[in-house]
């Protein structure tokens, strides 16, 4: 499976801005609750854990992978990928974060595959200073589309 069968329609998005870090959470899973990827209790358990835990899901500066145990409501493995043309802050120890990849993985394991294709994407920094000035939904899908 490809890198970009993991986005259900409607997962690539583009925002001004978030006026909180929870408002960016559910940004990133806005697509993955319409497309029944997760249910409302998916969000809700990110938010308490990121209360409980602090921003455990920080990837890199800038770069914020929100997601929950299985159990927590995940129905389907799929990623979406907002763009917050503003960052937003989740707490002091951290750069304000401007991309956000939401996860549901429905197993323990499923998510494995599309987590290696998401690092190996990343970690080649043109790339991700590509994602990180991208102006277009279209943008963001070709440079996916590289994984």
């Amino acid at each position: 499976m490809r890198l970009r069968d993991y986005f259900p329609d409607g997962a690539v998005v583009i925002k001004k801005s978030a006026k909180d870090w929870q408002q960016a959470i559910e940004f990133s899973m806005e697509a993955l609750l319409k497309n029944h990827y997760i249910n409302e209790h998916y969000v809700q358990a990110i938010k308490d854990s990121t209360l409980s835990n602090g921003p455990y899901y920080i990837l890199a500066p800038g770069v914020a992978m929100p997601h929950a145990r299985p159990e927590c409501g995940a129905l389907k493995t799929g990623l979406s990928l907002v763009l917050l043309q503003k960052p937003v802050s989740f707490d002091e120890g951290n750069d304000p974060v401007k991309l956000l990849i939401g996860l549901a993985a429905a197993q323990a394991n499923s998510h494995i595959e599309a987590i290696q294709a998401l690092s190996e994407l990343l970690c080649e920094e043109e790339h991700l200073a590509a994602m990180l000035n991208a102006d277009s939904i279209e943008q963001l899908k070709d440079i996916i589309a590289l994984a």
